[in-house]
């Protein structure tokens, strides 16, 4: 029999908790009974057919986007229930969100759009600043590009710059949208590395949303969305998995 002490234990180390998220857009329900948890130091990856809303399940967690029902706790923290001014901190603080779509400042240069996290977090040590982006660019395969413009970037370029920028201030989270989409093999394995290192070498949490086998191979864990939910083994197989 578990003592309450083991159990204390295991709660302690949940991440991530889930529990129950619903989504739909009109009478159209996208999903329901999205149950989840993840540990510190846990990569999952999270497959599913196009458009099941494994992007719109991202946004709820990451309070981009409102559920119909359910909660995310984050360190034990609900997320879904915060107004937009502590949901922004949270998001500043303990969140790194990799977007499909890139969102790099075109007005800035890369090496400012990598800084960005910390010096919303108020980080004014220019050295410190500095080191850590050029730490994540070279992680990256991008070293020296700090003072490039992003219109000069390939679209696999700018796909590493919004990487870099979301590791930069060690979130506790990470959240992947399709991280590798746009690059080929050799840099979406260094890409990949890194996001696990950062996992598990950091305690940090991921949570990769992708179609990539290679991606999906390196998870702890591989979760299938559908619209009743998130399951071990998908309901049917994706199409595009």
């Amino acid at each position: 029999m578990s003592s309450t002490s083991d159990l204390d234990d295991r709660v302690d180390a949940l991440l991530l908790q889930v529990r129950g998220l619903a989504k739909s857009y009109g009478d159209t329900r996208v999903f329901s009974g999205v149950t989840l948890d993840m540990r510190a130091g846990e990569v999952l990856a999270l497959l599913g057919a196009s458009g099941v809303g494994k992007s719109t399940l991202l946004n709820c967690i990451a309070g981009l986007d409102s559920a119909d029902a359910g909660e995310v706790r984050l360190r034990g923290q609900r997320v879904d229930t915060l107004g937009e001014p502590q949901a922004a901190r949270l998001r500043r603080e303990q969140l790194g969100f990799i977007f499909q779509a890139f969102h790099v400042l075109p007005h800035l240069d890369v090496a400012h759009n990598v800084a960005l996290p910390l010096l919303l977090l108020g980080e004014r040590d220019r050295r410190k600043v500095a080191d850590r982006v050029e730490t994540l660019l070279a992680a990256v395969g991008l070293a020296g590009l700090g003072p490039r413009a992003p219109r000069q970037l390939s679209g696999g370029q700018l796909q590493r710059v919004a990487i870099a920028r979301a590791l930069v201030h060690h979130p506790a989270l990470v959240l992947a949208d399709e991280p590798t989409g746009n690059l080929d093999p050799a840099s979406a394995a260094r890409v990949l590395d890194l996001l696990c290192a950062q996992a598990r070498e950091q305690g940090a949490g991921c949570l990769i949303v992708t179609h990539s086998a290679a991606a999906a191979q390196r998870a702890d864990r591989v979760l299938y969305l559908d619209v009743d939910g998130v399951g071990d083994t998908p309901a049917h197989a994706p199409a595009d998995v």
